[in-house]
């Protein structure tokens, strides 16, 4: 008797998860749940190689560049791009902000932020899950 196993028929209650798609207050602040979401749906294109071929290859949907990229000839090409294929460009000021919104950031085990590296351009190949943070940058560009 002592090896059989004692099963018990246990009813768990499992609470869905409700995560509330809030109103973003700005542009930015819209810009970022949308990177992130497309950061898990596996949707972003980061650096200039992998932003270059998305965008020729016209799988894009949306480009992000940031304004304080030091090298004229990147920003251009990447500008260039987006307006031959109409594509929606965003300009984000800071390219270590655009870097920690993508993901290319290290965090301490208390996750503070320990070292940004930055992304001076980003494409969105797949946006997720449809969002009010999204429908704010598709409104902006006049798109539904």
């Amino acid at each position: 008797m002592a090896d059989e196993d004692i099963v018990q028929d246990v009813e768990v209650e499992e609470t869905p998860v409700v995560e509330e798609d809030e109103e973003p207050e700005d542009m930015n602040a819209a810009l970022q749940q949308v990177l992130k979401r497309a950061r898990f749906h596996k949707g972003l294109c980061r650096g200039l190689h992998e932003t270059v071929k998305a965008l020729d290859k016209r799988i894009a949907h949306l480009c992000v560049l940031a304004e304080d990229c030091n090298e004229g000839a990147y920003t251009a090409l990447i500008e260039a791009l987006c307006t031959e294929h109409s594509i929606d460009l965003i300009k984000v000021p800071e390219k270590k902000k655009l870097g920690e919104w993508v993901g290319l950031a290290k965090y301490d085990q208390a996750a503070n932020i320990k070292k940004v590296i930055g992304a001076s351009c980003v494409a969105v190949t797949d946006y997720g899950e449809k969002s009010k943070a999204l429908d704010m940058i598709l409104g902006h560009f006049g798109r539904n």
